[in-house]
């Protein structure tokens, strides 16, 4: 969400002036009242169903934008015009491990689909998230770190919720204001296993309130506009380390909050690739390429809310679309908090 301010005249209605607050009085004009505009922006990605390809042909008419099931009017409609911030995370689980180099080898070449405006950090997690390379257009810097964080290890248990939540912080201290923020993540979607004494250790810090839950994680990344985009990259082990996980669910002793990777997703609007190890990079480089194909639509809520409370958002494709187009799936954030 973004606030607009206004200067207005003084020349209206009583009911709107005391909404507005007064500005200092102009030498050399009338007085101005400022008020604030609510503008929300949703980003948006259609996709076929059939292909997985970005649709990248549609204009603001094609879409339909819906606040609390209210429609709303799009204002500002556009594609592939704002900068990047982006955050490459790492996963530093053991399970995941054998695939770094290659995980890191495919975030290199995405680097080349950049432009020179978007800016990179890169982030590594286990059971705490860690900035390897803050915010940069250095292309040369964010590689070194990229390969730096291919190269780090953790014997800490994952806690994803955390490593996600530190991630859309970060995204929130953008040097651009103005960008899109996303999250490119890393991993094989399985967590460690703690062992006792780092179930221990950070059972208490959860029983604390110190480590992040999923709803806590969910409520950071929509509140700082951030996309979670997913490649996933499955390792040797990593069927094994799922049958533990599903084990551990059945004794209840998964007391730690590993998270779920497409579920992120699915609330931001992002996309989940599973890669084979062949295609990794160019599955990289595409997920790059299909943020720049994301649309950026924006609106004034129509209905005062107050504030902190969740407003769902829902795009839809306009009938005539559907009916041209054939089988599309739209995604895009699934609300935001006033």
């Amino acid at each position: 969400m973004r606030s607009i301010a206004l200067l207005l005249p003084a020349l209206l209605p009583a009911s709107f002036i005391a909404q507005a607050c007064l500005a200092q009085p102009s030498t050399t004009s009338e007085p101005l009242f400022r008020v604030a505009v609510r503008v929300e922006v949703v980003d948006a990605q259609v996709l076929s169903k059939k292909t997985k390809h970005a649709v990248s042909s549609l204009q603001r008419e094609d879409f339909e934008v819906y606040e609390d099931n209210l429609r709303q009017e799009i204002t500002s409609f556009s594609q592939d015009q704002l900068p990047l911030s982006v955050v490459i995370l790492f996963d530093l689980t053991d399970s995941v491990r054998p695939v770094l180099v290659s995980l890191a080898e495919g975030a290199l070449e995405a680097l080349q689909r950049l432009k020179a405006e978007d800016e990179v950090a890169v982030m590594a997690y286990a059971a705490s998230a860690h900035l390897v390379q803050d915010f940069t257009t250095n292309r040369g810097l964010a590689a070194a770190a990229i390969v730096k964080a291919s190269r780090m290890k953790s014997d800490e248990a994952a806690f994803f919720n955390e490593g996600i939540y530190q991630a859309a912080a970060q995204l929130a201290q953008s040097r651009n204001p103005a960008s899109r923020r996303v999250i490119i993540w890393l991993t094989d979607d399985v967590p460690n296993i703690p062992s006792e004494e780092i179930r221990e250790r950070y059972g208490k810090s959860i029983r604390n309130g110190t480590l992040h839950t999923e709803k806590e994680t969910i409520a950071q990344v929509l509140k700082t506009d951030t996309v979670v985009c997913t490649l996933l990259k499955k390792s040797e082990i990593s069927d094994q380390e799922d049958a533990h996980r599903d084990t551990e669910k059945i004794l209840g002793r998964m007391m730690y909050p590993p998270g779920e990777v497409r579920k992120y997703a699915q609330v931001t609007g992002g996309e989940v690739v599973e890669s084979s190890g062949k295609k990794l990079k160019a599955e990289l480089a595409e997920l790059i390429d299909d943020l720049r194909l994301r649309y950026s639509l924006s609106y004034h809520p129509s209905a005062a809310k107050p504030a902190g409370k969740f407003c769902a958002i829902k795009v839809k494709l306009s009938p005539e679309i559907k009916k041209s187009q054939g089988n599309l799936l739209v995604l895009a954030k699934q609300g935001y908090y006033r």
